[in-house]
């Protein structure tokens, strides 16, 4: 058994797709039209193209249950996943430099160091170096 797709619940397909692409470097896989404006939409990590997917869901628009707890991590500060980076540092003033908005600056926290930014979508999303 592997991890070939994980999803993410995104409020507007498009504008994560730019987010996604554009500052955090991650290649469009698939973009299928599924009816009613919904994608199939797949990106891949540049370093890892045959790795796992990451689907932008809409799902949040079109399932109640999935706004709110979307919603309720946002309010709470939680990361909904996390990305591994070789160095969160270098990635943090990246971001920042692209516009990207942080709750949690690099912080080291036992044997790993982290920060938290907004993907301008529903979610948080946490960067992780491993020490």
């Amino acid at each position: 058994m592997k991890v070939t797709l994980i999803s993410i619940p995104v409020l507007d397909q498009e504008k994560a797709l730019q987010f996604y692409t554009k500052k955090l470097g991650f290649i469009k896989k698939l973009d299928t039209p599924l009816g009613g404006g919904n994608r199939w939409l797949t990106l891949v990590s540049k370093d890892a193209q045959d790795g796992p997917e990451l689907l932008l869901e809409p799902a949040p628009l079109h399932f109640e249950p999935s706004k709110v707890y979307q919603d309720a991590l946002m309010e709470a500060g939680i990361p909904y996943t996390q990305f591994d980076v070789d160095d969160v540092q270098h990635e943090y003033d990246r971001l920042i430099d692209l516009g990207v908005e942080f709750s949690v600056k690099p912080t080291e926290m036992g044997t790993v160091k982290v920060a938290v930014f907004n993907d301008t979508c529903g979610n948080n999303i946490q960067l992780v170096e491993k020490l």
